[in-house]
């Protein structure tokens, strides 16, 4: 199989091709957990998966806990479905409290502290209270805890990897935090094989065709982890081999590649873009990028059939929204009939009109 074919393939798993309606807690359950730490960006990725969301519609989902944000994974936030959220973090966040384990230090938070901290946070939240973090400043300052923006940002995170809190209803348009107890009350908890197994079968399921460095870079889990996760499930899945790497799945590949031009506007950390790392290279195989794909979210990523093709940048007014386009090839008519279906889609999303200007990088 050819590499253009690996990324059709990897599109249609991941959602980005022949995308039903299936709702954000299906989106976010399918690819079993979804970067996120740009909240606003970060629902793009499921609106573009999803022809009848909108953004409104996601905050309401969102409110509602029909999808959380928390620290899970990576040291950074991700939706994760209110059923995973237990055992992903049983699984993984030992391995994220090892990986900023100098953060805490820095900070002076030793074992004591951020023993402390889940105390204190937890006891502001009871009673089904929704908090942001400035108003559980208060909390911890009555505690004699620290409350620098760095210290109270790990005393959170350490209590979100800890499963005790994650994200609330926004307040306006501010994150709250609320207890994972009052969330997600029926989360499920798996044994360590069991959620091991889940999560391996689940990311090469949702996420393949990719390698196990690939799933290593995604999980955080160690390679002994993946072997043992693959000696798990290994029955359920297949390996192919293609230019020297061994890629995992599960199923079948597309029959054929999508009629005409592909077009996706893609936030900055969407999954096809940050799920990767030994196999990231699928989506440019004319090597356009290179540093360039890993820029801020603010910089979105113009695909034209799973390539990249260029960058963009939105900006939001009363009046509609602009998309500003720098690309790297020329756009057939076609694609740009395609691109601006997208630009389309994506104001009415946001429930605004929407303008493209394109200019060649």
């Amino acid at each position: 199989m050819d590499a253009r074919s690996l990324a059709f393939w990897r599109m249609r798993n991941l959602g980005l091709l022949d995308q039903p309606a299936v709702g954000a807690a299906a989106i976010v359950g399918g690819l079993v957990a979804v970067q996120s730490q740009d909240f606003g960006p970060a629902k793009w990725s499921l609106g573009d998966r999803d022809p009848a969301a909108t953004d409104a519609q996601l905050d309401a989902a969102f409110a509602h806990g029909d999808f959380l944000r928390t620290h899970v994974l990576r040291p950074t936030w991700h939706f994760v479905s209110p059923d995973d959220i237990a055992w992903l973090l049983a699984l993984t966040g030992p391995r994220v409290h090892q990986l900023i384990a100098y953060y805490y230090r820095q900070q002076g938070l030793d074992d004591a502290v951020l023993s402390r901290g889940d105390d204190v946070l937890v006891q502001a939240l009871s009673g089904g209270r929704q908090l942001t973090r400035k108003e559980l400043v208060p909390h911890l300052a009555a505690a004699g805890l620290p409350t620098g923006t760095l210290a109270v940002t790990h005393l959170a995170m350490h209590a979100e990897l800890e499963g005790l809190i994650c994200s609330g209803a926004l307040n306006g348009r501010q994150q709250t935090y609320g207890l994972v107890a009052d969330r997600a009350p029926h989360a499920r908890e798996l044994d360590p094989d069991a959620a091991l197994a889940e999560l391996t079968l689940r990311y090469f399921t949702s996420h393949g065709p990719a390698t196990v460095k690939d799933f290593r870079w995604w999980s955080s889990l160690t390679l002994a982890d993946i072997r043992r996760g693959l000696d798990l499930v290994g029955d359920r899945l297949h390996s192919l081999t293609a230019d020297g790497l061994t890629y995992w799945f599960a199923g079948a590949p597309p029959a054929a590649p999508p009629d005409g031009p592909v077009v996706h506007l893609l936030q900055g950390y969407d999954e096809y873009l940050v799920g990767y790392s030994e196999s990231k290279f699928l989506l440019d195989l004319a090597r356009r990028g290179g540093s360039r794909l890993d820029r801020p979210a603010a910089n979105g990523v113009l695909l034209v059939d799973g390539q990249f093709t260029g960058h963009w940048r939105r900006t939001v007014s009363r009046q509609g929204v602009l998309f500003d386009l720098e690309v790297y090839e020329t756009l057939t008519p076609p694609q740009e009939a395609a691109l601006s279906a997208t630009a389309d889609r994506h104001g009415r999303f946001l429930g605004l009109p929407a303008r493209v200007s394109v200019a060649p990088r």
